[in-house]
């Protein structure tokens, strides 16, 4: 199941296996069965997603519209008598991500946020009650790396 969603993986081949991992589980629970109808099929695509969103953190696939799923299934299901094998489901749910699209720009601005907010707070902060105490060279770079650090430990970047 190579990496057809390898790119959504923020640049690492472990969370591509991760990812096929959880495409295999995933396929084994919901698509071993001879025919499902569109309501079984939704829910499994749905829960594919979810799992993937879990794992991954920060980058969120968005839910599949109602009609893009209708179209997959028409497309995958219909001319077939039986269930998918791994390969198109895999192939199937990459083209409904590919339509649905990623947020992860909400993360992206929370990060900056993070990153040039906090220490600008609390160079306010340091300003107003000890000016003097530590020189500003030495207290910006050293709150900013106590940011990244933080958010980096609480897997935010």
């Amino acid at each position: 199941m190579g990496g057809a969603l390898q790119k959504f993986a923020a640049g690492s081949e472990e969370k591509a296996k991760e990812i096929n991992e959880i495409i295999d589980k995933c396929y084994d629970a919901h698509f071993t069965t001879e025919q499902m109808n569109y309501v079984e099929f939704f829910r499994a695509v749905c829960e594919t997603v979810e799992d993937i969103n879990k794992k991954l953190g920060n980058t969120q696939f968005r839910v599949p519209k109602t009609t893009t799923l209708t179209l997959a299934y028409k497309k995958h299901f219909k001319s077939k008598e039986k269930s998918l094998n791994k390969d198109e489901f895999q192939d199937m749910l990459k083209e409904v991500i590919f339509d649905t699209g990623v947020t992860g720009i909400g993360g992206a601005k929370d990060l900056i946020l993070y990153i040039f907010g906090v220490p600008i707070t609390t160079f306010v902060i340091k300003q107003s009650i000890m000016p003097r105490a530590i020189p500003n060279e030495v207290f910006i770079p050293s709150i900013t790396s106590a940011t990244v650090f933080i958010l980096a430990k609480l897997n935010k970047i």
